[in-house]
């Protein structure tokens, strides 16, 4: 699968592992979210372009890099996508912040849109979605899709775990977005959740299971 990444780091993976673990009470839970997104954010921001600019160091002068370009526009699937934004905050406090409510119809496990606000300009600047979970993919897709209209062209999609179904059919639809996940898990179970997955993300998030 050339367009996901697994970002296997052995602190991504330990952190994962905890996150796992039913006994993880909801403060670790968030706090462990929030390390893993920034982890996850290095390597999604690996090929931003960099131009270079004249400093003055304590010592003498020097050309060093900087981030080109409108800067990165990072964009929340509600609920539960708020905790990776956070983490990906702590590494790009400068990002634009996006948001799009979305939830997932119980019984169709269809993609139902409520809110939609990212920035103006959302064209011009590189954008990462993100979501803990790529289960059924639905919500992603629609996700993708809805930016694609308001014109974004370079995006990626970030997310704790992801299903082998999920990916599957985000590639039908978005082959251009690549993925990038701490993990790809065994299947899908008849409601749609992700095993051996962690359980509902926005539920344990959130304190709301």
């Amino acid at each position: 699968m050339p367009t996901v990444t697994v970002v296997d780091h052995p602190l991504v993976q330990h952190k994962l592992t905890l996150m796992r673990r039913r006994e993880t009470p909801t403060a670790e839970f968030r706090r462990l979210v929030r390390e893993v997104a920034m982890l996850l954010g290095y390597e999604i921001t690996r090929d931003l372009p960099l131009t270079r600019v004249t400093v003055e160091t304590p010592l003498e002068e020097t050309e060093a890099c900087v981030l080109a370009g409108k800067k990165l526009c990072i964009v929340s699937i509600l609920r539960a996508g708020n905790g990776l934004l956070e983490g990906m905050l702590d590494l790009l406090p400068s990002a634009r912040v996006g948001h799009i409510g979305i939830y997932r119809d119980p019984r169709t496990l269809e993609a139902v849109e409520y809110y939609f606000k990212v920035p103006q300009d959302i064209a011009e600047r590189p954008v990462v979605v993100v979501d803990p979970m790529l289960a059924t993919a639905n919500s992603a897709v629609a996700a993708i899709r809805r930016l694609k209209r308001a014109g974004a062209t370079d995006l990626r999609f970030a997310c704790l775990l992801a299903a082998p179904e999920g990916i599957a059919h985000f590639h039908r639809e978005h082959p251009d977005c690549p993925i990038f996940t701490a993990a790809i898990d065994r299947c899908l179970n008849d409601h749609g959740y992700i095993l051996p997955g962690l359980g509902d993300a926005g539920d344990r998030i959130y304190g709301t299971r």
